[in-house]
């Protein structure tokens, strides 16, 4: 049966505790524990909310018009943590469109001169923005990991969720790529794609869609790519508003409730990374982040604040939104985790 689930784009405090009650109540139901840290080996960096595209899943609300962008004070601040702190070996750049924040080519740069591993998440039409031509050769110089968006490898599944004409230019976007080595054996530039549902539904067994994806663009394009990561559309922002105009909400909060895994619970995202807003503000996760839930009080609330010692055994803050992560083989910025 549906609980009574909470999912405004703001939560108070009262709300807030009801929220967490729900998800935190499955989980006792299964013999687990709240959501604890088991280290943080990611700082998952949101540079903007400024993107090329307007995408209907998109669970930042990312687009054109916005103006949320991380300042150049903030990523020196980013990265003396990760100066400090060699335990962080992951800085995954997320936005928006990473690129499009003028410090992006800056925080890689250092990033990589600190030996570490970055991450762009990156939604491929950006190389096609003006003044962006040059980025997969960046990238490249830099041996930066691409995990790029094409949630279908059908034109016309692509352009419904993402806008006319992005399949196109994804495609001629991973050619480039593949031209550059990305995807390639042997080079060590890794490409790895992500797959989104079109509409309420979780996706697919993640190993058999990674197999028809790569026979089906090596055949159709020449295309060659690492691995696909499968990701559940969290009922937030955007989507969010789409589920309740089309009245599928329930339907679709159902289903994540009822595919509920404590296998895939063990194994969240939250528990290995912490992320920094573009403002600074640390969060537990990218989705708490953009439903705006801080850390547990006696955290560190910002980046300038920031104390491994304290947030590495920290109690995760929960949602019934954590139930998108949850489900089925469960979901993670590196896919299926169960």
């Amino acid at each position: 049966m549906l609980p009574n689930l909470v999912f405004p784009d703001r939560l108070g405090c009262q709300e807030l505790k009801e929220t967490a009650a729900s998800f935190e109540r499955t989980l006792e139901a299964h013999g687990e524990g709240g959501l604890t840290a088991m280290g943080v080996e990611t700082l998952q960096v949101n540079v903007g909310k400024l993107c090329n595209q307007t995408c209907t899943h998109c669970h930042v609300d990312a687009g054109p018009g916005r103006t949320e962008i991380m300042t150049r004070e903030t990523v020196e601040v980013v990265l003396d943590v990760v100066r400090r702190y060699p335990e962080i070996r992951t800085v995954d750049i997320t936005g928006g469109a990473p690129e499009m924040n003028p410090h992006f080519e800056y925080l890689v740069e250092q990033c990589r001169k600190l030996d570490r591993h970055v991450m762009d998440r990156c939604n491929l039409t950006v190389f096609f923005v003006r003044g962006k031509e040059r980025l997969p050769e960046f990238l490249r110089d830099h041996q930066v990991e691409v995990v790029a968006s094409l949630p279908c490898y059908l034109q016309e599944n692509v352009d419904a969720q993402r806008g006319k004409g992005v399949y196109g230019r994804s495609i001629e976007a991973l050619k480039r790529l593949n031209s550059l080595g990305y995807g390639l054996e042997g080079t060590g530039l890794i490409l790895n794609l992500v797959y989104n549902p079109i509409g309420p539904k979780l996706p697919p067994a993640q190993a058999e869609l990674e197999a028809e994806y790569k026979v089906e663009l090596r055949r159709r394009f020449g295309i060659e790519f690492n691995r696909l990561y499968t990701i559940t559309n969290m009922p937030i922002s955007r989507f969010l508003e789409d589920l309740r105009r089309s009245g599928h909400y329930e339907r679709y909060m159902d289903l994540l409730v009822t595919s509920f895994n404590p296998s895939a619970a063990r194994s969240v995202m939250c528990r290995s990374l912490v992320s920094v807003g573009w403002d600074g503000t640390l969060y537990d996760c990218d989705f708490n982040q953009m439903l705006e839930l801080p850390m547990r009080n006696g955290l560190p609330r910002t980046i300038k604040e920031f104390d491994l010692v304290s947030l590495v055994r920290r109690r995760i803050v929960t949602g019934d939104h954590c139930y998108g992560c949850t489900a089925g083989t469960g979901s993670s910025c590196v896919g299926a985790v169960a």
